[in-house]
């Protein structure tokens, strides 16, 4: 056996299984979103997998007396086409079970255990085996034991680091999977001792199978996602640019997770989400307003909107996700150069903790549902925004939630956090067809000051102020840093 052989392969699979950790987030966010819980499932999957990997490996060790090198390459090749399997089981299991129930912690655990439990089982595997065959005397044995757990958990590091800055923003989830199984099978071979025509002939078939089934997986996904015109990995999230019919109409849409972030109409350029037509009360609220501050790009179509029909006012838009930036520009039609555009990015929260501008206005647009970036909902955030915020002005923000009943949470605990900011808050639902019990797009007001009325635009926005949920009451406590039940 090669010198360092074994500490290179521990090393290796270390890295390799937080690189499909941080990959099976990836995989499902699109089918069952990527909130806290979700985290928490697949990391409590993961866990479990290698916990039972470490047990079992362990167990062969010691059952296998002079083959351990040939078990761990074959523990090493299985794995490899287990990982090759992923890009399949995305099609056939993830989104067909995700349509098939509504529930979204079974379909996170059931489907992160079947497609990524098995290659983190096998991984696990390696440690166990590989303090075996380094243990020549009992009286190393804490030594060796030390050293295999050294090695692996600098590998998972390693691999966490290289796959979140490096490899997912820069080569993509799918790219990741092929060269993670060809890396395993190039293992399985380094391992192996007994080389003959034979072996090679397998292993190259082998080979031949691992890349069929990750190219297998591609074509079935191109097949069953035809809407789909981009698939994109950046820092931040999982993108997907799609074409969607509604009727005569044909919608661009930008997904992140579940939620569809942006649409525009592809014939006329037009907004395709209602709620984002409410932003425009901020001009009703104070007719002084010349400048506003946005928080969450996507795809910019509010920002393109509000260019378009104010010439005279200006918008800086914070978004922290700069492949955002790039696919507003490149699919929804963004003039990054307009002189009365500001590009930040940067987190939203980190942005309103130093800014020193004032803003008439302030539009947050940057939860996704109840997943909703805690930091941005709590007290201390909201202080922030009234503290950029010039008298007068106004901060509008969307929310999905219902009015009342179980799925009332969000919208409840933010009022009370505006009402303790603000000197006036409204709440108005976009959809007034809706029950109240519905989740649906809130839209949450909350006026810095006495306000500034535009009384000449009362009837140009009646149609929208009249969807004012005017007898709103929250006794939910005020959300804040330390308590907010309403994050991701």
């Amino acid at each position: 056996m090669k010198k360092y052989s074994l500490e290179i392969t521990v090393f290796l699979s270390g890295a390799l299984t937080m690189m499909l950790e941080l990959i099976a987030a990836r995989v499902l966010s699109p089918y069952v979103g990527s909130s806290n819980l979700i985290w928490t499932t697949i990391i409590g999957i993961m866990l479990t997998s290698m916990s039972i990997g470490y047990w079992f490996g362990g167990k062969m060790a010691d059952k296998n007396k002079e083959n351990d090198i040939k078990m761990l390459s074959n523990y090493l090749l299985i794995s490899a086409i287990a990982t090759s399997i992923i890009p399949i089981l995305e099609v056939v299991l993830i989104d067909v079970l995700s349509q098939l129930s509504s529930n979204l912690i079974f379909v996170a655990i059931t489907c992160a255990t079947i497609t990524f439990g098995v290659p983190s089982f096998l991984l696990a595997t390696v440690s166990p085996i590989a303090v075996k065959i380094k243990n020549n005397s009992m009286d190393h044995v804490g030594a060796t034991s030390g050293k295999i757990s050294s090695l692996s958990t600098i590998g998972s590091i390693f691999g966490t680091f290289f796959a979140g800055f490096v490899l997912i923003p820069n080569l993509g989830v799918r790219n990741i999977i092929l060269a993670c199984s060809i890396l395993l099978w190039i293992l399985s071979i380094y391992l192996f001792n007994k080389k003959d025509k034979k072996f090679y002939v397998l292993m190259i078939l082998e080979l031949l199978i691992i890349i069929g089934f990750n190219l297998l997986g591609n074509y079935l996904f191109k097949l069953n996602n035809t809407q789909i015109t981009k698939d994109i990995d950046s820092e931040y999230s999982r993108i997907w640019v799609t074409n969607v019919n509604v009727g005569e109409n044909t919608y661009k849409t930008l997904q992140v997770d579940t939620g569809i972030e942006s649409y525009i109409n592809q014939e006329t350029g037009e907004m395709g989400a209602t709620y984002l037509y409410y932003y425009d009360l901020f001009e009703y609220y104070n007719k002084e307003a010349k400048n506003a501050l946005m928080i969450g790009g996507a795809a910019y179509t509010y920002p393109m909107h509000y260019l378009k029909k104010y010439e005279d006012k200006t918008i800086d838009v914070v978004e922290i996700d700069r492949t955002m930036t790039e696919i507003a520009e490149e699919e929804f039609g963004l003039d990054k150069n307009h002189p009365n555009l500001g590009l930040i990015t940067q987190d939203g929260r980190s942005y309103l903790n130093y800014n020193k501008k004032k803003y008439d206005t302030i539009f947050i647009d940057a939860f996704k549902g109840i997943n909703a970036p805690f930091e941005l909902t709590t007290y201390e955030a909201m202080q922030k925004v009234y503290d950029s915020l010039e008298e007068d002005g106004t901060v509008i923000t969307n929310i999905i939630s219902a009015i009342e009943g179980k799925d009332a949470d969000f919208i409840e605990y933010e009022y009370s956090t505006y009402q303790a900011i603000f000197d006036n808050v409204k709440v108005f639902k976009v959809n007034p067809d809706y029950s109240n019990s519905e989740k649906q797009n809130l839209i949450l007001v909350g006026i810095k000051g006495n306000g500034n009325i535009n009384t000449d635009k009362e009837e140009e926005y009646n149609s929208l102020l009249s969807n004012e949920v005017k007898d709103f009451r929250s006794n939910r406590p005020v959300v804040t840093d330390d308590y907010a039940p309403i994050g991701d």
